[in-house]
Formats: C-alpha cells, structure tokens, sequence
C-alpha cells in the first residue's frame, strides 16, 4: 500500500521483494569491488568502467522500482480519482533527473 505522509510503506509481493533485494546485493557486491580496486591500487580508468556499472545497476533498480510504483500506486490512486500520487511522482523524478 502507497500512503502519501511520512513513513510511507507498500507491501510487496515475495517475487518483487526478492528480485528487488538481489539486484541491491549485486550492487554492494560492485561497490565492494570498487572498494577493493581503490586499495590495490587499480588503474582509474578500470576504478572508472567498474563505478559506470554500478551506476547502471543502480538506474536498473530505480527503473524497475518506478514501473512498479507506476503499476501499482499510481495507478490504484488514478483509479480511485486520487492523482496527488502523480504530483509526488513528478516531484521525485525531479530529484532524481538532476
């Protein structure tokens, strides 16, 4: 469930929570291995190519968590006659497109 105030939550399905986690746990593993190059003192442009992929898979993730926002919040709020859901959408793609 979507709530429009402070400690917001939605449940999430099984499949949705884990497929979500995994893609969190592959970006810490990256950022692990950045860390790791830094201290051995890796090439930068090798540092370089391995933060644009995680910065991918950071993108990955928010994409996948907007589809799902959009498919369900958004769309459940619409239905219902509710679109303050969509102004707190535009306002957080704002953020997040800086």
């Amino acid at each position: 469930m979507c709530m429009e105030e402070e400690g917001k939550t939605r449940e999430r399905s099984g499949e949705e929570y884990q497929r979500l986690c995994n893609r969190l746990s592959r970006i810490e593993g990256q950022v692990r291995g950045i860390r790791g190059m830094l201290e051995k003192r890796a090439y930068c442009i090798d540092i370089l190519a391995q933060t644009a992929a995680a910065n991918a898979a950071l993108n990955a993730f928010s994409r996948e968590l907007l589809a799902q926002h959009l498919r369900t919040c958004v769309a459940r709020d619409l239905r219902a006659g509710d679109d303050s859901t969509v102004d707190e959408l535009v306002n957080a793609l704002q953020k997040l497109m800086k």
